[in-house]
């Protein structure tokens, strides 16, 4: 007698539930699972990386660190040294520019609120009648 092929065991997930996070979670961030499928298309992702590479923040191609390049091998925009863009964060090199030149009107505001306040206090001190 020949034997009939059977279906493949399901597969085993051990002692998980259907109530189990996993499994629950599964049709959940539709929007995450599709932008990790559209990355996975990116250029450069195909190849394969190194152990070490960043992408382009332009086509989000991968690139390698070594050699040092100052374009994108995929797009041809110019990097920009002091910012990577790695799988799920940004690094940024260089510290912010200081925000004193932006705070600066509040400080000088400040300083001519407090000097004609200052200004008002001396007027009603001067001008308040003294008995004596």
């Amino acid at each position: 007698m020949g034997e009939t092929p059977q279906d493949p065991p399901p597969k085993s997930f051990g002692n998980i539930s259907d109530a189990h996070w996993s499994r629950a979670r599964k049709d959940a961030n539709p929007e995450a699972m599709e932008y990790l499928r559209e990355r996975s298309h990116a250029p450069g992702v195909a190849e394969g990386g190194s152990e070490r590479n960043f992408y382009c923040m332009q086509c989000n191609g991968v690139i390698p660190h070594s050699p040092p390049r100052t374009t994108c091998p995929h797009c041809g925009v110019t990097l920009d040294e002091s910012v990577k863009s790695y799988f799920n964060w940004v690094e940024m090199n260089d510290p912010p520019k200081s925000d004193v030149r932006a705070l600066l009107p509040l400080l000088i505001g400040a300083l001519l609120l407090a000097a004609l306040l200052g200004g008002l206090a001396w007027l009603a001190w001067s001008l308040w009648p003294r008995t004596g």
